[in-house]
């Protein structure tokens, strides 16, 4: 038996254990990370029926709690031809133990076939059984929590207050639907393209307004929010493709690298064929292979074939054809 007979591949908020054959009455997973925890997996043969489990790793000295879990779990066989069966989906399911999540298969497993998990969502119940946080995917250790404020945000506050109270603000930017005043030194500071504005005779420089038309007000506020270093982290999720635009279009590298990270941390099928056109879009390498994996390595492209046969219409030459090498270096039939 192989180490990778008990590998669970894992990417953004998916996994999928791959299994050659059933010639086993029990089998258990390596560990595989998803969200604040380490899951397992097991296949276990019960006289005829079959039992799929699903739990997590709790430290014994876990101070956040066990997770409540949102998922879809489903088998993929190939004996025959594709075949998927689907369990109903689960909703904030507090997992404990092994026998807190079983699915029972009365139908024999023979053959290759994928175990795949999708997790829609993961709450930390609290260690004293009381009411459930927020969604673990809901907060950012990349953004300030409001009330938990250390000095350096304090300061971030500070200058945040020079943004929403227009404290000596000196340049407007005006957006598709509304304006706001800003400060040319904290613009420059933060975007070459700002700097190079102001640096240059430029019309900018001698109307003190920029024209950011292409984003609304509230984008546009969001977007300068982040320049101030006091965005909220819900206004980031709300307006994170906008935030992308326009990281890209001024320069400003760490929020585009902020947009990509959390892009992948949330991909689905509705949603990816989008998130593959940004990544091109905006040459963001990491979403972009995290979306091809989802599509490819981890066979999604079959629950959206018919939207993928749409998007090949209209996108780019390039990526499609990266698309298909990918299909064709990665393929397995399996």
């Amino acid at each position: 038996m192989t180490d990778s007979a008990y590998r669970v591949d894992t990417t953004s908020r998916l996994a999928q254990w791959r299994i050659d054959d059933f010639g086993f009455s029990y089998r258990k997973s390596d560990p595989f990370k998803i969200g604040n925890w380490n899951w397992h997996l097991v296949v276990e043969k019960n006289r005829k029926i079959w039992l799929i489990k699903l739990f997590p790793e709790i430290p014994k000295l876990a101070g956040d709690g066990h997770p409540v879990a949102s998922f879809d779990i489903r088998i993929i066989s190939f004996l025959g031809g594709r075949k998927t069966l689907v369990h109903p989906e689960v909703r904030d399911k507090p997992l404990k133990s092994d026998e807190d999540f079983i699915w029972v298969l009365e139908v024999p497993l023979t053959g290759r076939f994928i175990i795949d998990v999708e997790f829609l969502d993961l709450k930390t119940a609290s260690p004293d059984g009381g009411e459930e946080v927020c969604s673990i995917w809901s907060v950012s250790e990349g953004f300030p929590h409001p009330q938990k404020q250390n000095k350096r945000e304090v300061s971030s506050v500070s200058l945040g207050r020079m943004l929403s109270e227009s404290i000596h603000t000196d340049i407007i930017i005006r957006a598709s639907d509304g304006s706001i005043g800003a400060h040319r030194a904290v613009l420059a500071a933060r975007s070459p393209v700002f700097r190079s504005m102001f640096s240059h005779d430029l019309k900018e420089k001698e109307m003190s307004a920029i024209n950011i038309s292409d984003m609304s007000i509230q984008a546009c506020q969001a977007f300068l929010s982040y320049i101030y270093a006091n965005i909220h982290y819900q206004d980031f999720l709300t307006h994170r493709l906008h935030l992308l635009r326009a990281a890209d279009k001024y320069d400003v590298s760490d929020l585009k690298d902020a947009c990509q990270e959390s892009l992948l941390q949330d991909i689905y099928a509705n949603n990816v064929l989008e998130r593959l056109q940004s990544a091109s879009l905006y040459r963001l390498p990491m979403l972009k292979l995290g979306c091809l994996e989802y599509l490819v390595k981890f066979g999604k492209i079959f629950d959206i074939i018919d939207e993928f046969n749409a998007f090949i219409q209209y996108a780019d030459r390039e990526l499609i054809a990266e698309v298909v090498n990918e299909i064709l270096s990665v393929w397995k039939g399996f």
